[in-house]
């Protein structure tokens, strides 16, 4: 029996092969001055709605937390995009 991956590659790092949940989650009631990496740590490889300081929110599926920074997939609506961004750019985050 063969092993398939639960997800698909894209330049070397690994996306959900599936959408987000269709359900955005409550917008925690807290916000902070910057968003700290070991609370975000624990959002690695799951699905997250992050709440930017301007803009809507959005799916996010983290592969990589840096002191400053936070990288990963953005699903756009259609699809899975690596991108990745400041952490205080983000206003607050929920994971699952």
């Amino acid at each position: 029996m063969a092993f398939t991956p639960p997800f698909g590659q894209q330049g070397g790092m690994q996306a959900p092969s599936s959408p987000p949940p269709q359900t955005v989650p409550p917008k925690p009631l807290t916000s902070t001055l910057a968003i700290d990496p070991g609370a975000i740590s624990r959002c690695m490889f799951r699905y997250t709605y992050i709440w930017p300081r301007s803009g809507p929110g959005f799916w996010f599926y983290p592969v990589f937390i840096g002191r400053t920074s936070i990288s990963g997939f953005r699903w756009n609506g259609f699809f899975w995009m690596f991108s990745g961004f400041d952490l205080e750019r983000i206003d607050s985050f929920s994971c699952f």
